[in-house]
Parts: structure tokens; C-alpha cells; sequence
């Protein structure tokens, strides 16, 4: 063997991070005057060394070594059920596509061989702190909330025989959360800027735009909205809330009649089951995208008029049609239109509700919207 190789062999044998302990044939590592042993097989020691080491080097016990269910087997089995139930219709696409990005996350931060059994509160406070270091306060408290629901699952599916015990690894407090609502700015239009947008909007966008301000429609009611909901002779529209569910009911203003009337006569298509569509025919609300065509306009026709504001959004008229309506004092009604979830028990007994009391509170918002002048 020449010099050289001599050399090479010895600069690989050097890079071996394990010292073999020959009483005991075993390879170890001594970590702050502590050793830790990893068996007689080299190979399987390095392996075994390489999955631990961060865990041993921090001071903490290691959480993938031994027998149980890994953190990718969980996710893994995790996000096969939640398939199921989005192709079943019973999870929202985009619910599906959070669950496995919050999946991909647990798993490049604690390791994908890391077991479930073996996780600790401060470990999971850890990944928290890092959350934390790039999502803002409503952010962290949702990507906290799906991390908690994939853990439990191990334990609720029988991949392990105990739950996990999440210690502080909790939501930040309702009080970080009213900070943090109170320096943003506020989330709705004012009655000024939502007539400059209808006076500028073409037709299928005034339609939408008077729908989300008189019955707080998001721009996924009105991509999935049918005809059959609308009921443009009684000036009503009745449509369940697609989030939840919720059945809702909103009276239309004559506005808002006239509007939809003009945006049914001009589709290409009159056998179409849908009120809006796009110039090219397509739905404005795909249900597997985190991007929306009806969002993207909106925002292009706000800063058209010099409406735009970072953080208004088309959802912002919701936020209006609540704030304004709530000056009715009468919440129940509001909630109605808005299709909120009641969790009452009166609400498990109410079988309809009076329209006059969503007249009025749609009546109010009219008035604020346009003043007293004849609609």
C-alpha cells in the first residue's frame, strides 16, 4: 500500500464517530463525560448513532430508538384517512392539502423516524418556537391546532397504546390574539369605497360585489352559487353555506335583483346549473386551489380606483356586511343571514325563523350602504 492510500484510509477511518469499546465489542460515544453504547455491528451502529445523535448532542432522550410507530408511519396513515374522507366529501379539498403541508412540516422538523411514543412536551415546545419564527399569531394557533389533531390520531387510530402528552404546545392566548387584531387595521370597507367599486365593476363583478356587502357572501359561496337559489321574483336568495353547512337565507335588494338579472341574461350558457362563470367559461372557485380567480380580480379592480389596501380582500365585505349588520342589535338575525353556526340549544328546537327579522337587518345595512334614497 503506497503512502498516499496509507493516508486516505486513515483520514476515513477517522471520520467514524464511534470509538469501539473493546471489553464489550460494542461502539460508543461519550457525550459530556457519558457514554452511550450502539451495538457490535458497526453498521448498525453508525445508523443507529446517526438517528439519535441530535437528541444525545442536545441532552435530550432520543425518540427514535426502539419499537413503535414512526412519525412518517402516522402521517402516513394519517393523511390515507383524510383522503378518504375528502373523496367522500366529507373534508374540503384545501382542509386536505393544510393537513399534509402541517405532515410535511412535523416531519422535517422532528425527524421522520422519530416514534410518536417517545415525543416530550419541550421537543414539541421547540417546534412551536419555530413556527412561531416565520407565522404570525392566527398562523401558528391553526398550524399548532392540525399538529395536535395528526399526534392524537396516533393514539385514537391504535397506532400507539397511550396519548401524547402536549404539555404547553398550545395555541397562543385570546390575549395575543386581541393584541394582534388590535394593530391590524380594520378588516371591512366603508360604504364610500364599496359604491366607487359597483360604479366601476362590469357586470358579473357587481353582481358579486353587491351579493357579498348585502348577504356577506365569501367568493366561495359565489363560485359554487346555482340558480336555483336565487329566487329573483321574491327577492330572496336561499343557499346553505358551503364551509358548514348552515342553511342561510338573505333577503336580496332591488339593487341586487336587478344586478343578477342582467349577469343571468348575458351567459353564453343558459342551460349553466352556476349564476357566475368566467369569461372563458370556467368556475370561479376551484375547489383544489389555494389561488382565486374571483380574489385576483377583485383585487385588480380595487386598485383600479385606489381602493386597495394591503389586507383587504373580497372576504372583507363579510366583515363589513357583520359589523353593520350587528348595529341592529339583533345578532341571531344577523347570524341567520351569515350562516354562523348556532350552538344553542334553542337552535336544536328552531324550526324557522322570521323573515322580517332578516329584512330588517338587511334593511339597515341597505340604508348605510345608499342612505335613504328609494332603492
Amino acid at each position: 500500500m503506497t503512502n498516499s492510500s496509507r493516508s486516505i484510509g486513515k483520514r476515513q477511518q477517522t471520520k467514524f464517530p464511534l470509538s469501539l469499546h473493546r471489553p464489550t465489542g460494542q461502539f460508543r460515544k461519550r457525550i459530556r463525560g457519558k457514554d452511550f453504547y450502539f451495538g457490535t455491528d458497526r453498521d448498525k451502529a453508525l445508523t443507529r448513532w446517526l438517528a439519535e445523535k441530535d437528541d444525545l448532542l442536545a441532552g435530550r432522550e432520543p425518540t427514535n430508538s426502539g419499537d413503535g410507530c414512526s412519525l412518517r408511519e402516522l402521517c402516513n396513515t394519517f393523511l390515507t384517512d383524510r383522503k378518504a374522507k375528502r373523496d367522500s366529501g366529507e373534508l374540503a379539498p384545501r382542509t386536505f392539502d393544510d393537513y399534509h403541508a402541517s405532515c410535511e412540516r412535523l416531519l422535517n422538523y422532528l425527524g421522520k423516524s422519530t416514534l410518536v411514543d417517545k415525543l416530550r412536551p419541550d421537543r414539541l415546545m421547540e417546534y412551536r418556537q419555530e413556527l412561531s419564527k416565520t407565522l404570525n399569531p392566527t398562523s401558528l394557533g391553526n398550524e399548532v391546532n392540525r399538529a395536535k389533531i395528526i399526534l392524537r390520531f396516533a393514539f385514537e387510530g391504535g397506532l400507539t397504546d397511550r396519548p401524547i402528552r402536549f404539555g404547553n404546545f398550545k395555541r397562543p392566548t385570546k390575549a395575543v390574539m386581541r393584541r394582534r387584531r388590535a394593530e391590524a387595521p380594520p378588516q371591512m370597507f366603508e360604504r364610500d369605497e364599496i359604491v366607487t367599486l359597483i360604479d366601476a365593476a362590469d357586470i358579473q363583478m357587481e353582481g358579486m360585489i353587491l351579493l357579498g356587502i348585502n348577504c356577506g357572501f365569501g367568493s366561495g359561496d359565489l363560485g359554487r352559487l346555482p340558480v336555483v337559489a336565487l329566487d329573483l321574483d321574491g327577492a330572496w336568495v336561499t343557499f346553505a353555506r358551503p364551509k358548514t353547512g348552515v342553511s342561510r337565507r338573505c333577503p336580496l335588494w332591488t339593487e341586487t335583483v336587478k344586478a343578477l338579472r342582467l349577469v343571468l341574461a348575458a351567459r353564453k350558457r343558459g342551460d349553466d346549473t352556476l349564476v357566475f362563470r368566467t369569461a372563458r367559461g370556467n368556475r370561479w372557485f376551484v375547489e383544489d386551489s389555494r389561488s382565486s380567480p374571483l380574489s385576483a380580480k377583485f383585487t385588480k379592480l380595487q386598485k383600479s380606483v385606489r381602493v386597495y389596501r394591503t389586507g383587504r380582500s373580497f372576504y372583507s365585505l363579510r366583515h363589513t356586511f357583520q359589523t353593520i349588520g350587528d348595529e341592529t342589535i339583533d345578532g341571531l338575525a344577523v347570524k341567520q343571514i351569515m350562516g354562523h353556526i348556532d350552538d344553542s340549544i334553542s337552535a336544536t328546537y328552531r324550526e324557522r325563523f322570521p323573515d322580517a327579522r332578516l329584512l330588517a337587518v338587511s334593511e339597515h345595512v341597505h340604508r348605510w350602504l345608499y342612505g335613504e334614497r328609494a332603492a
